[in-house]
């Protein structure tokens, strides 16, 4: 348990700086490029554990690794510097450059943000490509729900026809945000040679998380057969080997491995009879189920699954909008949000949260997985027109750009410490809620 919170903690750390590192690289190069002097660049917050100058710069590392800063000469930051504002402009300040100038250092950091984001979604795309259930294959034996799946309308055996009216191929399709977010979304499924539909709830996001099961809330029915033995179990001690076919247990027919799994948990700790086919015989033994309700074997499932490889000119273009993916279903999410039909408390994460995706076993598939979602959701939160995030530094400038009317370093001293109010009221919020769900 300890390494396994220890991966999680260290992937989040790594994973944040990487994001934050990149977000804070971008204002850093344009204020640079367009000849500001940059006085600091931090990763993490203080107390600083490592740092050195380069130049008219100091780089360093903060031991609180939830944030990152770049002070800029003559820029009003989160750290409320307002020191230089009596002073006449120097030409190597933020705020003696042009607006357009401006407006670039600003959305530096999102620029970065997107361009790493995009980058991440290429290489996996190029790398990995797509290992998928085709739907034919999931709709051979069709699906059986869990608990919210049921509440849903669905029942063991459906076959998913069409989604919104329109076909599919990947059976992940069935539960993927996008689709989740529509308005009025709803499935065409087969049941019993009846065609019928159920439509998605507004708040089907909200009822996933109450059920604690982000990623689906239905699963296709699995025929199996036997993958490995573990060593001194009860199927080792019954002589089952691998590629046998558990047809039957204490009596009831198992054709599926969800019903062979709970027809286990409700004979744990006792003697069970078993019959299986092997080599097309029909044979039959007894085996002992553990406490935990498990024979001890890895089943092997008989689900054929797609695999899809791209070439870099397709990468190209299927890795960038994926990225974008993540910021449309952001938007969509936030709408929910601001509309009432979602939840706040059930949809916002904090650091405790957001470590929790990264999951308590380190993979580096998964890891720059979230990354990259984590990127693109750290691009689109920034651009929220919000006072001290990079969206309301920007809506700012636009106003400048468009009236010709400069706001006053007063000004805009006072909306950063509106934002800043808000933020951590917001981040204060996200913490309590992380606390709330854990406990």
């Amino acid at each position: 348990m300890t390494m396994q919170i220890f991966a999680m903690i260290s992937q989040f750390i790594l994973g944040l700086s990487f994001i934050v590192g990149i977000h804070e690289l971008g204002h850093l190069l344009f204020a640079k490029l367009f000849g500001m002097r940059v006085d600091s660049y931090m990763i993490g917050f203080p107390p600083k554990l490592f740092w050195f100058k380069w130049g008219e710069t100091e780089y360093g590392l903060g031991a609180i690794p939830l944030g990152g800063s770049v002070k800029i000469a003559g820029m009003i930051d989160e750290s409320l510097d307002t020191a230089h504002i009596s002073e006449e402009p120097k030409p190597w300040e933020f705020r003696s450059k042009p607006a357009w100038q401006r407006l670039i250092v600003t959305l530096g950091g999102v620029i970065c943000n997107i361009i790493s984001g995009m980058i991440i979604y290429i290489s996996l795309t190029f790398l990995l490509g797509d290992t998928y259930l085709p739907k034919d294959e999931v709709n051979k034996y069709g699906i059986v729900p869990n608990v919210l799946g049921a509440s849903l309308g669905f029942q063991e055996g459906d076959k998913v026809l069409n989604i919104n009216g329109k076909d599919f191929t990947k059976f992940s399709d069935i539960t993927e945000p996008r689709i989740l977010l529509q308005a009025g979304a709803y499935y065409m499924i087969e049941r019993n040679g009846q065609v019928m539909r159920i439509d998605i709830p507004a708040d089907i996001l909200e009822k996933l998380a109450e059920f604690q099961d982000q990623k689906a809330f239905i699963a296709p029915r699995m025929p199996f057969v036997i993958g490995g033995i573990q060593q001194g179990s009860g199927a080792q001690q019954a002589g089952l080997q691998p590629g046998d076919q558990i047809i039957e247990i204490a009596g009831q027919k198992t054709p599926y491995f969800h019903q062979l799994q709970a027809i286990l948990a409700e004979h744990a700790a006792e003697q069970v009879d078993i019959a299986y086919m092997r080599k097309g015989l029909l044979q039959h033994t007894t085996g002992q189920v553990d406490q935990a309700g498990k024979l001890g074997f890895c089943p092997k499932m008989l689900l054929y699954y797609e695999k899809q490889a791209y070439t870099l000119g397709q990468s190209l273009l299927l890795g960038p909008q994926r990225a974008f993916e993540v910021i449309k279903i952001n938007v969509l999410g936030l709408l929910k949000v601001v509309t009432g039909k979602v939840s706040a408390s059930k949809s916002l994460s904090g650091p405790i949260g957001i470590a929790q995706i990264f999951g308590r076993q380190f993979d580096w598939v998964h890891f720059w997985s979230v990354t990259g979602f984590l990127t693109m959701v750290l691009a689109f939160t920034n651009l929220l027109p919000i006072p001290a995030l990079d969206g309301g530094h920007a809506v700012l400038i636009f106003f400048e750009m468009i009236t010709g009317r400069r706001l006053s370093d007063k000004f805009l001293e006072r909306m950063q410490k509106i934002g800043l109010a808000i933020l951590l009221m917001l981040i204060g919020y996200a913490i309590f809620n992380d606390l709330y769900k854990l406990f």
